[in-house]
């Protein structure tokens, strides 16, 4: 019998097929993808929280007013992000109780109830001492010199500061003192009483004769933060409860001066 050759396959030279096409594609697909620098998960979240900020700033300055209506496609318009992030921070400032969501009339701006925020002032006051203390007694050298820069700035700028430049240190303050403290769970606690006090310091300082100066608001956030910045841990319990007795004195001023239809918005004639 002759010997028969047995010759290797040949590969196909010709057009792959159909799943050997889809195969390929699919590995070139996932290549591109895992080239992208950033994800698109991160980019939401990113937007989430530039849609919060955007919207919570317009309530802090009472650009929205306390009181007044409007609907979800105006807080897209005004803040020039689209649905999902602001449907998202919608969600987070109405848990903050600074939103309040009518279903099938639309949304509505917290009004200001000087008796309950002057409730929840005690609430912060507690709080507030807690997690200075506790940044007294964590805060490292990242900390101390990040204080030392801010307090520096602070006094730098404090004879033509605005209040919106203001409130722009007051949240690096309260950032760093959260930081400090190192507890996560006091950041989400402390976020929504800082907006609504932040609030409040708004209107005293721009609605009210006694508030054009803010020097004693200065001199209070100063003290608390030399006090951390020494692990002064006492001091800084006692410069946090002036804090809070100096904001104490605005709703004094509040409430013989301010016009109530400023705190809302139905109360307009």
């Amino acid at each position: 019998m002759a010997d028969v050759c047995i010759m290797p396959a040949q590969r196909t030279t010709g057009r792959p097929p159909k799943a050997r096409r889809k195969y390929s594609q699919r590995k070139r697909v996932i290549a591109e993808e895992a080239m992208l620098p950033t994800p698109h998960r991160r980019n939401r979240v990113n937007l989430f929280g530039l849609a919060s900020e955007r919207i919570e700033d317009l309530i802090v300055k009472c650009e929205l007013k306390p009181g007044s209506f409007l609907r979800m496609q105006d807080l897209q318009e005004i803040t020039g992000f689209g649905r999902t992030p602001v449907h998202q921070a919608v969600s987070r400032l109405a848990a903050d109780t600074l939103i309040v969501v009518h279903p099938r009339h639309g949304l509505q701006i917290a009004p200001i109830d000087l008796a309950r925020e002057r409730v929840l002032l005690q609430l912060r006051r507690d709080i507030e001492r807690f997690v200075v203390r506790l940044a007294a007694e964590r805060s490292g050298p990242s900390h101390r010199n990040q204080i030392i820069h801010l307090t520096r700035a602070l006094r730098d700028q404090r004879e033509k500061m605005t209040i919106d430049e203001f409130n722009v240190f007051d949240r690096r303050i309260d950032a760093i003192i959260l930081n400090a403290a190192g507890e996560t769970f006091l950041e989400h606690t402390l976020r929504p009483l800082h907006t609504i006090f932040r609030r409040i310091g708004w209107i005293y300082h721009t609605r009210i004769a006694s508030g054009s100066s803010f020097d004693p608001t200065i001199d209070c956030h100063l003290a608390v933060l030399d006090a951390i910045g020494s692990r002064r841990i006492k001091a800084a319990m006692a410069a946090s409860d002036a804090l809070t007795d100096f904001v104490d004195l605005m709703f004094n001023a509040l409430e013989r001066e301010i016009d109530p239809a400023l705190l809302d918005a139905g109360l307009e004639l």
